[in-house]
């Protein structure tokens, strides 16, 4: 019977922090957490957003300078991403937060045995985010309010984000991943897989970032002289 209650208990407990979250339509997500060294160090900031938005959720960077119809920001909720420390595993949580410093919700424990720091860092935000995913999150429409001009200037450090034009490139298999190659032929980038069948860790002889699949289009994103470059693919896999 103790162990009937529990179940319900935490059944309604889970019940109650989705509906919360479902009050929410916008998350904010810093380009740097308190436990890294540098902006999107390990791509983390990319692959929670990424995550964010196919979850349902608009989400910016909190560098992100917004039209101003998108009212106040007690209509956001700002997610963080928490390390525990943990002897020879990489401990994470992500935690959602509203505009007055109240919890949320709290992700479960994400934990990888990967001594690779790049890899068990990626694992780790993967484990975690599959309790937020696990909310089946929805906006409810609670503080919904009619957004006109909805065009958003995505900045990192204060810079404005460049959306490169499009390139057409070839898909080639190699170990692990693939090469692009243009017309010519020349290899572009060559991307390596990840645990996630469309989010890839790419490289080219002058830039490394990832490439993610969003809304059927392809995006790789990297950083140059500190500033956040999206860059929009067109290939043929």
């Amino acid at each position: 019977m103790k162990k009937i209650f529990l179940i319900l208990f935490a059944f309604c407990s889970f019940l109650s922090f989705s509906q919360q979250i479902n009050d929410y339509e916008f998350v904010m997500i810093p380009t740097k957490f308190k436990f890294q060294d540098s902006e999107n160090q390990y791509h983390l900031s990319t692959l929670l957003k990424f995550r964010l938005e196919e979850y349902g959720f608009k989400a910016f960077y909190t560098s992100d300078q917004l039209n101003t119809n998108y009212g106040d920001r007690c209509r956001y909720l700002n997610v963080n991403v928490v390390e525990v420390n943990g002897f020879l595993n990489t401990k994470l949580y992500v935690v959602f937060n509203d505009c007055h410093g109240n919890e949320i919700f709290k992700s479960s424990m994400g934990m990888s045995k990967e001594k690779e720091r790049k890899k068990g860092y990626t694992e780790a935000l993967e484990i975690a985010l599959k309790s937020v995913k696990a909310l089946n999150y929805k906006f409810n429409g609670l503080h919904k309010k009619e957004v006109v001009n909805t065009e958003v200037t995505i900045q990192d450090a204060n810079e404005k984000l460049d959306v490169v034009n499009e390139n057409s490139l070839f898909a080639q298999p190699i170990v692990n991943g693939f090469q692009l190659v243009d017309t010519t032929p020349k290899v572009v980038l060559k991307i390596v897989k990840t645990s996630q069948s469309e989010f890839y860790i790419a490289n080219s002889d002058t830039k490394n970032g990832v490439l993610f699949k969003k809304n059927n289009e392809w995006f790789f994103e990297y950083y140059a002289n500190d500033k956040l470059i999206s860059e929009k693919l067109i290939i043929k896999f």
